[in-house]
């Protein structure tokens, strides 16, 4: 099993587009990648004999509200030969989320990614069919996101909270 100063190595070596940095206070720990380098780190991640993380646990997308502009999706990986996990996090820009898909690397993407794009609004480019998949098709807004507001009527009926 690699240790975490080992995984963020690996991910150093596979990073062409800034350098990545440390959370250590995420459990598993994490390591920020640019959004340029999400496709290149995960498809090494996954794919090299030394770390195989062959499974996409979990991807989560979270709103930092409008005072710092930004957006983060999370990424955690577990490699069951291995049994170590990493986490990798990718800030965006509020104003115009979007972000590769990972739909190629692990199929589980699928849903998570199309769940981030109907309650947050991020953009997954390249996925095989980005469409909402809670919300119905006509819904207005993301409801997820720090400055969303509620309809008051959704196909003619008054929505009371």
């Amino acid at each position: 099993m690699l240790s975490f100063d080992e995984l963020v190595e690996f991910v150093r070596g596979h990073s062409r587009n800034g350098e990545p940095t440390r959370d250590e206070s995420s459990t598993p720990k994490a390591v920020r990648i640019s959004t340029a380098d999400l496709v290149n780190v995960c498809q090494n991640l996954h794919q090299n004999e030394r770390t195989y993380f062959d499974m996409l646990s979990c991807i989560t997308a979270l709103d930092n509200g409008p005072e710092p502009n930004t957006m983060e999706m999370i990424y955690n990986l577990y490699s069951i030969p291995y049994n170590h996990h990493l986490t990798i996090k990718v800030s965006l820009s509020r104003a115009n989320p979007e972000i590769p898909t990972v739909t190629h690397i692990w199929k589980t993407a699928d849903w998570h990614e199309r769940e981030a794009f109907d309650m947050f609004g991020i953009n997954f480019i390249g996925h095989p069919d980005l469409r909402r998949i809670l919300m119905p098709a006509d819904w207005q807004g993301f409801p997820l996101r720090k400055d969303y507001k509620q309809q008051e009527y959704y196909r003619n009926i008054k929505l009371d909270y």
